[in-house]
């Protein structure tokens, strides 16, 4: 009788394993190039670039790029159908960037006073 691997997993491997590598899964789903990205939103280059007004070959340009302005990258999570976050980590903890963020933007206030941390 065929199993699954699922269940072969289940039966060779101890709960901490598992959990192990589920939290691995995770943090490799939560790490991926834009490419990637684009292709789990099931959209080709010549999709994307067109929802972007731009040239496929310049939409292949910017997945391979390291360094891109954050309004480009803005444009492009929401061509994908996402929304951008900027975090910036400190050894204190990780703070949500809201300088980029139109819809939210406020008057700073003179001087903060404490990290507000995500």
């Amino acid at each position: 009788m065929a199993r699954s691997f699922d269940e072969l997993v289940k039966r060779t491997t101890t709960k901490a394993v598992r959990e192990k590598a589920a939290r691995r899964s995770r943090e490799l789903l939560a790490e991926l190039l834009l490419s990637e990205i684009r292709k789990l939103a099931d959209m080709s280059q010549r999709e994307l670039a067109a929802a972007l007004g731009i040239k496929q070959p310049s939409l292949s340009k910017l997945e391979h790029q390291d360094d891109m302005q954050i309004s480009t990258l803005k444009g492009i999570v929401q061509a994908l159908g996402g929304e951008l976050s900027v975090l910036a980590k400190f050894p204190r903890g990780t703070v949500r960037v809201r300088q980029f963020d139109r819809s939210r933007r406020h008057r700073p206030s003179s001087r903060p006073r404490e990290l507000t941390l995500v």
